[in-house]
């Protein structure tokens, strides 16, 4: 009943700065926590940072300092500034996100991930 859809992924230099948007739609009646997670070649999923309705944030600390997550509730967006990007960061980012549905159920929403390649 919920759809995400990211964007902004790409080929950036080590140095460079992307941003990522990740736009919820369906039957929402509110989006509460957000986040973005990620998975490089080989390696497990891992939380990047999230952010609660009230703009709470929280950050893996291999990113802080260098990302941001913001979002608008309004157009229940969420997104993820990227800045001094390192190879390190090459990966599949995922949108995650606890959307209350019309009825009052909790659906726990993935999008469909986008490509992040940062060459050295």
């Amino acid at each position: 009943q919920v759809q995400l859809v990211e964007s902004g992924g790409g080929l950036v230099q080590a140095g460079g700065s992307l941003t990522l948007s990740c736009a919820a739609s369906g039957r929402i009646f509110r989006a509460n926590d957000m986040a973005w997670f990620r998975q490089p070649p080989g390696k497990q999923r891992e939380l990047v940072a999230s952010i609660t309705r009230g703009a709470n944030t929280n950050y893996a600390d291999s990113v802080k300092g260098r990302f941001t997550i913001s979002r608008d509730n309004v157009k229940n967006t969420v997104y993820l500034q990227m800045s001094s990007l390192k190879p390190d960061d090459t990966a599949i980012y995922y949108c995650n996100a606890k959307i209350v549905v019309t009825g009052g159920r909790t659906e726990d929403s993935w999008g469909q991930g986008t490509q992040v390649t940062v060459s050295s």
